[in-house]
């Protein structure tokens, strides 16, 4: 080192302690960021779908008539009626769109609360009309055979055996047998003078009768003599209600107007505490109503006429000699 008094020294030792100082470097550590992942990417779809299916829907909707978008907004209205209401769901039908049909305002396989009010009241107010009619038509009737009674001299004579009642079923005529003056042969279907007389008569005042009739025989308890054979009161019914079918079609009564004739043998008494009175032998002709028509016979139900049956039955093999009234 040169002396400090020499030349130069000082500027020197000043360089000297400027190189010995310490150099620091000052390293700034940056923090890491953190993850992000890819839930904006699930979140952008979601946006991206939501948008195309708006525009899709607004072209829909610009591009349909009014008819088409009353009839989609009454689908969308119709599973809410059908949980209420009932109904078999708003899927089933043959249309491109489900429950529109091929007329989108309406809505197939489905029977809106309205429309089946509607029907229902359409329904009962017919009934009461055919009621109303039914009772017009049966309280004529009534008068007019009561009226035939009274003037006619032979009718009147036999008034006592005749008699008339409204019932549910319609009006009933029932022309019932007397001790003195039975109705038919004993044991045989044959019909007597008299009765013909009344049969005639009663069937030329149901010649224009617009409802349907139905007849029935009737006979006492006691058994049929010899029913081993096979031919009992049943039997003897059914041919009394045929003989006197017969006289009444004669007579001008409508053949296809008869809804059922049949033998009821002693199943109906009309006196039930006295069963082998001479009044349970009787003939029963009911004016039916339309509801006791359909009560009684069913809407599938055949109009039958034995007749020709029981006389083929008869000639094959013909009932005993009777042996009791």
């Amino acid at each position: 080192m040169p002396p400090p008094n020499q030349p130069g020294g000082a500027a020197a030792g000043a360089a000297n302690d400027k190189k010995l100082q310490p150099i620091i470097i000052k390293r700034v550590k940056k923090g890491e960021h953190g993850h992000h992942g890819g839930a904006w990417k699930i979140a952008y779809a979601d946006f991206m779908t939501a948008m195309m299916a708006f525009f899709l829907l607004m072209w829909l909707l610009g591009s349909t008539s009014k008819g088409d978008l009353q009839g989609i907004a009454a689908y969308f209205n119709s599973p809410l009626k059908v949980a209420m209401n009932g109904g078999d769901g708003s899927g089933n039908s043959s249309s491109i769109i489900p429950g529109g049909g091929t007329d989108l305002t309406r809505i197939h396989g489905q029977v809106k609360r309205t429309e089946a009010d509607s029907n229902d009241q359409s329904r009962q107010s017919l009934r009461q009309v055919r009621a109303q009619q039914d009772a017009h038509r049966i309280k004529a009737l009534h008068a007019k055979i009561d009226a035939m009674i009274s003037s006619n001299a032979t009718l009147n004579e036999y008034k006592s055996q005749i008699r008339m009642d409204v019932t549910p079923d319609g009006l009933q005529i029932q022309i019932v047998d007397d001790q003195n003056r039975p109705m038919f042969d004993i044991g045989s279907a044959m019909v007597k003078p008299y009765m013909r007389d009344i049969l005639r008569e009663v069937g030329s005042a149901l010649g224009g009768v617009e409802n349907r009739i139905s007849l029935a025989g009737h006979t006492d308890a006691a058994p049929y003599g010899m029913g081993e054979r096979g031919y009992s009161n049943w039997e003897l019914s059914t041919d009394r209600a045929n003989a006197s079918r017969r006289e009444l079609v004669a007579a001008g009564m409508p053949n296809d107007k008869l809804a059922r004739v049949v033998g009821l043998a002693a199943s109906d008494l009309l006196l039930p505490n006295e069963p082998r009175a001479p009044q349970n032998r009787r003939i029963t002709i009911t004016v039916l109503t339309h509801e006791a028509e359909e009560r009684l016979l069913g809407k599938q139900t055949p109009t039958v006429h034995p007749d020709s049956k029981l006389e083929t039955e008869k000639q094959e093999n013909p009932p005993p000699a009777p042996q009791t009234p």
